[in-house]
């Protein structure tokens, strides 16, 4: 087993995107005494397998369609430079949705006791967080390839991620807890935006659809620069609503580096993008370590 070639498949870059959601959960919940460890944990380890089960179902998804190939712009492919057969990536998108289901019951169990109703519910949502996570590139006709995963990764990174997470916690639902979510929803999709953009030529070449490749490299900048804007945009709404003390507003200090991210985006060709993909994911999570640490202060 090539174990280096497996961790390069995981794409463990893009891991604190998925833990951001969770995250930003666990502050809400913990801003209204309500944070459980074990919940948290089971979350995490849960959103981990989901994501690092879609970068595998992309990686396995991409090489079959032709979306990778040698003039792709992005860092190479596990299955498409010869590193992973794609038997073993079939295999392992199979053992990281069981993964994936497991960790996902034992979490309702742990939340919700024998609250059934709850936990089919959940389950539901679980299952199909799983299958968007393949169907993203896996499938005759995968939603990633006619311009639909910009609305899928706000649902399962924004919508669902937070506020699925902070009613594990709590058992409560509150509609402002919308406007946080749709922050790292948005920034999730600028993170999936740079990846399309820097790839925009070998998608269009394969057949996939994104955003940036049905209305080019210029639109999607600005884009790009609209879905920042929103995303800080929709935390200063929630802070605004809720304000006790300036410390809520912490999150802005990510403000420099949003900014540097559009401007990149903006300025840079396709090639020299790839660097402001781990750039943007992490500046989500210190984004919302600022914002939590915020609200830890009221």
């Amino acid at each position: 087993m090539n174990s280096k070639a497996w961790l390069h498949a995981f794409r463990l870059r893009t891991l604190p995107l998925s833990l951001s959601c969770i995250g930003m959960a666990g502050f809400l919940a913990a801003a209204i005494d309500k944070f459980d460890p074990l919940v948290f944990i089971l979350c995490c380890v849960t959103t981990v397998f989901l994501q690092l089960l879609s970068n595998l179902a992309n990686d396995y998804g991409d090489s079959i369609h032709g979306a990778d190939h040698a003039e792709r712009k992005g860092p190479s492919r596990a299955v498409q430079s010869g590193l992973i057969s794609i038997t073993q990536m079939r295999n392992a998108v199979i053992v990281f949705s069981i993964l994936s289901l497991v960790s996902g019951i034992i979490l309702l169990i742990i939340s919700f006791g024998t609250d059934w109703r709850a936990i089919l519910f959940f389950l539901s949502l679980g299952l199909l967080s799983i299958v968007a996570a393949i169907g993203y590139t896996v499938g005759k006709k995968p939603y990633g390839y006619i311009g639909l995963g910009d609305i899928s990764v706000l649902i399962f990174f924004g919508l669902v991620g937070v506020m699925g997470s902070f009613y594990l916690f709590t058992h409560q639902i509150s509609w402002q807890i919308v406007l946080p979510a749709l922050s790292c929803g948005l920034f999730s999709i600028a993170v999936l935006n740079v990846n399309n953009i820097r790839d925009i030529d070998s998608d269009r070449t394969a057949g996939k659809y994104s955003i940036p490749v049905r209305i080019g490299k210029e639109k999607a900048s600005i884009y790009h620069a609209i879905l920042l804007t929103s995303g800080v945009a929709s935390a200063v709404v929630y802070t605004l609503l809720n304000y006790q003390t300036p410390y809520q507003f912490l999150f802005l200090l990510t403000s420099p580096l949003l900014i540097r991210n559009a401007l990149a985006i903006h300025q840079k060709i396709s090639s020299e993008l790839d660097p402001f993909l781990k750039q943007m994911a992490l500046s989500t999570l210190l984004f919302v370590f600022l914002f939590g640490i915020g609200l830890m202060t009221v």
